[in-house]
């Protein structure tokens, strides 16, 4: 993947603040919701509670696939799919710098959400990326895997 197109990606992903979430359930349906974002580069991060069906389908696999995207005038878009696996934030540390950002990025909302006990913040790390550009009515479309370590790759 060309260092312009993860610039691309990591800048679209900076601008929006929603993405569509996919996770698995256990009968093998996908269950989709759209939830709130902070990014750190290509990570995503999300918080949702402990108890929510998204979580114990996240727990259960936690493979997943993500869609953000932003509209531009006259019908075009830009927008990307990524596949990766979600995990659990532990770290207090990161905990904390993510609500300093999740603060910054969200300061014009208020924001409601369950108790700190009962929330956990998740994490995305993105293993195919697929950027999509929408211009005159044709998509163009690139898929991308990435290495553990980050660092892109055409599957």
């Amino acid at each position: 993947m060309p260092g312009g197109a993860v610039a691309a990606v990591v800048a679209l992903l900076d601008s929006c603040r929603l993405m569509a979430l996919a996770v698995n359930r256990p009968d093998g349906w996908p269950q989709v919701t759209m939830v709130g974002y902070v990014n750190e580069g290509l990570n995503l991060y999300f918080v949702t509670a402990r108890n929510s069906q998204k979580m114990a389908n996240i727990r259960a696999d936690p493979r997943v696939s993500v869609t953000v995207f932003s509209e531009a005038r006259h019908g075009d878009a830009v927008g990307v799919s990524l596949a990766g696996r979600a995990e659990e934030v532990i770290d207090t540390l990161m905990v904390e710098r993510l609500n300093r950002m999740v603060a910054e990025r969200y300061a014009d909302l208020n924001v409601f959400g369950p108790g700190a006990d009962s929330v956990a913040v998740v994490r995305v790390r993105p293993e195919i990326l697929s950027p999509v550009g929408v211009t005159a009515g044709r998509s163009t479309a690139q898929t991308y895997s990435l290495s553990r370590d980050g660092r892109p790759g055409v599957p």
